[in-house]
């Protein structure tokens, strides 16, 4: 279940599955990722409150391009190109990731104390880049599928987000059974992202999965909408760290 907090006097949201692990959601209040001038001071106290309530060393983030592509966080790296997905086992570093409508995905092995974050939009739910995750996260740290925990936060919902019939066969084809992740409304096709995701993860034997109601273009008070807002710089964020 998904619940709100505040650090600071500002909202953010956490999983009650993810119990255990430092993650946090970030809001419209919280946010720390903008590209607009006049909200830039804002984001960096947001950040630096984050941080120091996290007590984490540093914050790092990748190059967004809406691929599959994961990485392993290094201690000593903290640029990673074309990357929508990291896996975390290093201690003291807070990883995040930015969204306005795409779909978050934070990972959590507490067997082997190793999480992950990854930016699924509809190229990366199409290209499967939560199951990638948890393959790599299967290879590199032997952890099984049935220990994983995922939390999928608030991304734009099935009530708002309507595609092309193309995109909808390219995300539909990704599930062994589609029943009741997409139909079609007043001649145009709305698709479930969030929806997407947990079932691509239910059919490789994830199924501890916490997933958000909330959909940023209804909660656009809380969240961020890169199509409500035209387009809007200003991103929500999903943030791990490990004890």
């Amino acid at each position: 279940m998904f619940y709100f907090e505040e650090i600071s006097g500002k909202k953010v949201m956490k999983s009650t599955l993810l119990e255990g692990l430092n993650h946090i959601f970030t809001t419209r209040e919280s946010f720390i990722k903008t590209k607009e001038t006049e909200f830039l001071s804002i984001a960096e106290k947001n950040k630096s409150d984050i941080q120091k309530f996290l007590g984490a060393e540093k914050m790092i983030y990748p190059e967004q391009t809406h691929s599959a592509n994961i990485r392993i966080v290094r201690p000593n790296e903290d640029f990673y190109p074309d990357t929508d997905g990291l896996i975390l086992s290093e201690k003291g570093i807070a990883v995040f990731l930015n969204f306005a409508d795409c779909t978050p995905l934070i990972f959590y092995d507490e067997e082997h104390g190793i999480s992950a974050v990854s930016h699924a939009g509809w190229r990366g739910t199409a290209s499967m880049i939560g199951v990638k995750t948890v393959k790599m996260m299967r290879e590199f740290f032997n952890s099984k599928p049935e220990n994983i925990k995922c939390a999928i936060g608030a991304a734009i919902s099935k009530c708002c987000y309507n595609v092309g019939e193309d995109v909808c066969r390219k995300l539909i084809s990704t599930v062994k059974n589609p029943e009741g992740l997409y139909e079609l409304r007043n001649g145009e096709l709305y698709v479930d992202l969030k929806g997407i995701n947990k079932r691509q993860l239910e059919d490789i034997g994830v199924n501890m999965i916490d997933v958000c109601p909330y959909c940023t273009v209804c909660d656009n008070d809380n969240f961020f909408s890169y199509r409500k807002e035209n387009g809007t710089t200003n991103r929500h964020s999903a943030i791990i760290m490990i004890d």
